[in-house]
């Protein structure tokens, strides 16, 4: 399973891109991958080639009305584990016996 951390967004666009990437945020919810938004992008868990293809559809959406989008993208990888989109945070809260801001 991977987790994969990106943000899209294009160049030359103006100062204002929540609409286009308002576009590629219902990409992402219609694909059926588990994810989580921030305010600085999105977060994917799945298997590699799912996550990946997410990414693909939603440049091909960005890309219809712009000509030049900049890609943000980071991923982890670990054998076999899933939910780690809460697991990880979980593991932490525990160790400081506090719940996190999240």
């Amino acid at each position: 399973m991977v987790l994969l951390e990106f943000s899209m967004s294009p160049t030359g666009a103006g100062e204002s891109l929540s609409s286009e990437v308002a576009k590629i945020l219902d990409y992402i919810d219609k694909s059926g991958v588990d994810y989580r938004l921030t305010p600085m992008g999105t977060i994917l868990e799945g298997e590699w080639d799912e996550c990946m293809g997410v990414v693909s559809g939603c440049f091909k959406v960005m890309a219809e009305n712009n000509n030049r989008i900049g890609v943000h993208l980071k991923v982890d990888y670990r054998k076999g584990n899933d939910s780690r989109l809460t697991s990880k945070i979980d593991k932490v809260e525990a160790i400081l016996h506090k719940k996190l801001n999240k």
